[in-house]
């Protein structure tokens, strides 16, 4: 392996790794809107020669090089959050900019730098004559993500039929290798009332002043949630707040909360729920516990309906894919870190649904994600794709 050449190769890429990120950030994609940056990203793959390039029902692109047995995927995915609160931005968020060192604009980090730099490894290993018989390289930009992370692969895999031996998952690593993530759900709890005149409340219910005990209960809960040594504490967060009353006049006779609940390992949906179910003012105000449901079209108008809930994975440090990805760095960057992400990433479904290995290396800094005046920096491009571009051979090395 000669890692000084795919280095050097990598470093020739960086003015058009540059201006294929500044394109991607320059077109507006939030979850269920991808279709205009999944066709420039189309017009990449074939213009580097891109063996077979398809977009799938769902409207997720899918770029092979080589023709081996053992299928490698490298998965990032092209939505983005919307912009947030624009006067906290220094720059326009679409229009985004360059330095000699860093790249500006929604997306940056999270994650359109991970298809760039996928998009120029493979690149590299065709360009190096890596690709072999042994191996085929896919190449995804997936879609939908930030409204449910995992729906992509669960479409790739139940319905494209794909099920690669491995996954790079290119969500941002601030320079590491992460081998896990907590998983997560989406919990819904609702209580009922009865509205009367705001003049006499003694004559209703307030199903608000139920659902204020029900939040003191659970905000008390997140300190008693396991913790894992690795992955760390599981935790829960209210997150949204609803009511129903006939008017501003009138008792509320409907509340409910949405609660954002991280899962560490060794936690299940099962018993996250019945964490909930189990508080004193959830049983004394017989509120319903439920887990939300996704539904939305896709950007080709495709429904692919699951429920909210996104397993927790971690890859062992010994596995063959883990152990090639530290080689790979090793060879050109010295002693990696192995760490894990906070947040969710497309690995809920991956490895945390089918049981399909794992391993995250991508550009960027986990802390610009969803943040206002979002950059990355072109030296990660440049790193992330000479990585990815050494990594199936001596993924395939290690399994001799």
């Amino acid at each position: 392996m000669d890692f000084e050449a795919i280095k050097k190769a990598a470093q020739s890429y960086e003015k058009e790794m540059t201006k294929f990120l500044r394109d991607l950030i320059a077109i507006p994609g939030e979850s269920c809107g991808e279709e205009c940056v999944i066709k420039r990203i189309e017009k990449e793959m074939n213009e580097l020669g891109f063996d077979e390039v398809k977009i799938d029902g769902m409207g997720n692109i899918l770029g092979y090089m080589g023709s081996g047995e053992t299928l490698v995927a490298f998965d990032a995915h092209i939505d983005t959050v919307g912009l947030g609160e624009i006067s906290n931005w220094k720059f326009d968020p679409y229009k985004g900019y360059e330095n000699e060192t860093e790249i500006g604009g929604r997306g940056a980090s999270d994650q359109l730098g991970g298809i760039v730099s996928s998009v120029y490894g493979a690149k590299i290993m065709k360009d190096l004559g890596l690709l072999s018989d042994k191996y085929r390289v896919l190449v995804t930009g997936t879609v939908q993500e930030e409204d449910c992370d995992g729906l992509c692969w669960q479409y790739i895999v139940n319905v494209d039929g794909i099920r690669p031996e491995f996954v790079v998952i290119t969500e941002p690593t601030d320079g590491n290798i992460y081998r896990g993530q907590r998983g997560r759900m989406e919990i819904r709890v609702e209580v009922k009332g009865i509205s009367c005149h705001g003049s006499a409340p003694e004559r209703g219910d307030n199903a608000i002043y139920k659902m204020a005990d029900i939040i003191q209960e659970v905000r008390a809960l997140n300190d008693r949630l396991h913790h894992d040594p690795f992955l760390g504490k599981g935790t829960l967060a209210v997150s949204e707040i609803f009511y129903n009353s006939p008017s501003r006049c009138a008792v509320a006779d409907m509340a409910a909360i949405s609660i954002d609940r991280r899962l560490t390992d060794g936690e299940t949906w099962e018993m996250a729920l019945e964490e909930i179910r189990s508080l004193p003012s959830v049983k004394k105000y017989n509120a319903e516990v439920s887990m939300y449901k996704y539904d939305r079209p896709s950007w080709t108008d495709l429904t692919y309906p699951t429920e909210c809930y996104f397993p927790t994975w971690v890859i062992p440090e010994d596995h063959p894919a883990t152990v090639a990805m530290i080689e790979s760095y090793r060879g050109m960057f010295g002693e990696p870190v192995v760490d894990k992400w906070t947040f969710s990433t497309n690995g809920v479904s991956v490895m945390g649904r089918f049981g399909i290995p794992c391993i995250g290396f991508g550009p960027g800094k986990e802390a610009q994600a969803h943040a206002p005046n979002e950059i990355t920096w072109k030296a990660d491009l440049v790193k992330c794709a000479a990585v990815y571009a050494a990594l199936p051979t001596l993924y395939c090395e290690n399994k001799k």
